[in-house]
């Protein structure tokens, strides 16, 4: 640890890659001394999560810094939250090795908090392999509630099913040429807001519009007559997610449609949140692997229907 205290302060854009450099530090840290290999140093996915956050909450993404030898400064924390209608999420809270013990991370944590008047729902998502984090957050009323397991693999030895009679995936680009269809569903935007509000409790459009920026793919999942059941998405990479539908009971025909869609170069991957069982039971089934520690869906009051969700991220839901 250095002899100066460190000074916390907004975030800029050219924070961001000491910051991913803190957040591979910080868990590469931890996760050797639970029999984890170093990550390797992929920072696609995760910068745009963290830019993301950045751009759409700057004033609640703050660093640590201390002075540098060369008479700059250095990063040695930074915590990132979003808040989207009632709910504020801990997007990302991580420290340095080396600076863990000085109430660094509590510090930054009290920085983006929000204030008690604002009545909002305080949630996050963390390792189960960190049992100090865990802690600090319990002992603000942010509980672990619900395991989420990461899901690994190709469906190769049982077919997932296909969607049931009477129900189709409609392209997202093709919801917005013609309603899908040929029907008037008063717009793309507005059933998926509708649909996250059911599911979520608030809206995000500001999450699908970096989905679709990014080149994610989305699918509409609709009654022949026009109801809206849900939707999902899926990166060429073969990542999966998120996904909300009106019935659990889709769950695996969905994901059978979202597989069918891309073919990866390598395997799929979802989070899977515990509630979600038809989920993560078809996914087991068809030959995925639960890999690594489950992480923990933590928060203080129930905001969300995870019995039939499936996350962006640990870090963006």
């Amino acid at each position: 640890m250095g002899g100066h205290a460190a000074t916390l302060r907004p975030a800029r854009d050219d924070d961001l890659p000491a910051c991913l450099d803190t957040w591979h530090g910080a868990v590469d840290d931890y996760g050797l001394r639970v029999g984890r290999p170093p990550t390797p140093r992929s920072y696609g996915q995760l910068r745009l999560l963290v830019a993301h956050a950045l751009a759409t909450d700057p004033g609640r993404f703050w660093v640590a810094v201390r002075p540098a030898t060369d008479g700059g400064e250095r990063i040695v924390g930074f915590v990132s939250a979003t808040v989207r209608g009632p709910v504020w999420y801990l997007a990302m809270l991580f420290v340095r090795p080396g600076e863990q013990a000085a109430g660094l991370g509590s510090a930054l944590l009290e920085r983006v908090l929000p204030a008690p008047g604002e009545g909002l729902v305080r949630a996050t998502c963390t390792d189960s392999a960190q049992p100090i984090a865990n802690a600090l957050y319990a002992r603000i009323g942010i509980m672990p509630r619900l395991p989420v397991l990461q899901l690994v693999g190709r469906p190769d030895q049982a077919p997932l099913p296909e969607l049931p009679a009477g129900v189709i995936a409609v392209p997202f680009e093709d919801v917005e040429v013609n309603g899908g269809d040929g029907r008037d569903d008063g717009g793309l935007a507005v059933t998926l807001d509708a649909l996250d509000r059911a599911v979520l409790g608030y809206e995000r459009p500001l999450e699908h519009a970096l989905l679709r920026r990014t080149g994610r793919h989305g699918f509409l999942f609709r009654a022949r007559g026009g109801r809206a059941l849900g939707y999902g998405y899926v990166a060429d990479s073969g990542r999966l997610g998120p996904m909300a539908l009106d019935d659990p009971e889709l769950a695996a025909p969905a994901l059978g449609q979202l597989t069918r869609m891309i073919d990866p170069p390598g395997a799929y991957l979802a989070w899977i949140p515990g509630s979600f069982g038809q989920a993560a039971a078809a996914l087991l089934r068809s030959g995925f692997r639960l890999e690594d520690f489950p992480a923990l869906f933590c928060w203080d009051r129930d905001f969300a229907r995870f019995d039939r969700y499936v996350p962006l991220s640990l870090a963006i839901l």
